[in-house]
């Protein structure tokens, strides 16, 4: 056994030296590791919503709430919950496919939402120079992805945490003087996060036709939205509100599959 000039052990054989070198480690998106952080923190938010609804259950016997309409009320809102989460599931599929699986399969099943997680994680990709059609083998870009979508939603918790009862207190006062004008103010809220996710739509519209892709699927998902508002509101068919987004969702990802192949 000899010492390099550096300080590291090596070892040699008779005819010849054969350094042992540790590799690096390897980084995979899907390493066993990360599925047991996430299956650890998603196992608590289930058991939360287990003690819950074990209270409720227990309140509602004390109020004299006949048992089965507590089951009902239960079924019902189980059948219900299932197709909004059809818009979680795509977007941890979407997800998945560059920072694998179980980042995404946490950050949708405790906190976070389809419409910031997917911009957050691709323009973060798309700033670390990665692509979002390729699994993510750097654990510098994965980190700055993770980072990203994490740090760019916790003001919402903290604002909650430390702001809530004065901005409440804020939107009372201003609906208080001026109904109207409270409206406005909420609507404006609402126009201004629309509008800062409809300019990723027009950000490779340079490129040519295939910049329209994303446009067009845009397009036909808002049709098919208007759509389903008319059959709500005109035809009375109020179960549709809880499946309107997750079917405008895949019908226009469905589509993209043939305009991206004819226009690409």
């Amino acid at each position: 056994m000899g010492v390099s000039p550096l300080g590291h052990a090596s070892f040699g054989r008779a005819g010849g030296r054969n350094d042992i070198r540790r590799d690096p480690m390897s980084f995979s998106v899907n390493d066993p590791f990360l599925y047991l952080l996430s299956a650890i923190i998603v196992v608590f938010v289930v058991a939360q919503s287990a003690f819950f609804l074990v209270k409720a259950n227990r309140r509602a016997q004390q109020m004299g709430i006949a048992a089965a309409t507590v089951r009902k009320t239960i079924l019902s809102s189980a059948l219900f919950s299932i197709a909004p989460a059809i818009s979680i599931l795509v977007g941890v599929i979407t997800l998945s496919n560059f920072i694998g699986l179980p980042f995404p399969w946490l950050r949708l099943s405790v906190l976070g939402a389809v419409t910031y997680e997917l911009p957050a994680a691709t323009i973060a990709a798309g700033t670390m120079g990665a692509s979002v059609k390729e699994t993510i083998t750097d654990p510098q870009v994965f980190a700055a992805i993770a980072w990203t979508m994490t740090l760019g939603i916790i003001s919402g918790i903290v604002l909650v945490l430390f702001g809530l009862k004065r901005i409440r207190r804020g939107m009372r006062s201003i609906t208080g003087k001026d109904k109207r004008w409270g409206e406005i103010v909420m609507d404006s809220l609402f126009l201004g996060m629309v509008s800062a996710f409809v300019g990723m739509l027009f950000a490779d519209i340079r490129s040519g036709l295939p910049g329209f892709i994303p446009i067009s699927v845009a397009l036909v998902s808002a049709l098919m939205m208007g759509v389903c508002g008319v059959l709500i509101k005109v035809c009375k068919m109020t179960w549709l509100e809880q499946y309107a987004l997750p079917l405008c969702m895949l019908c226009a990802m469905a589509l993209s599959i043939p305009l991206t192949a004819l226009m690409a």
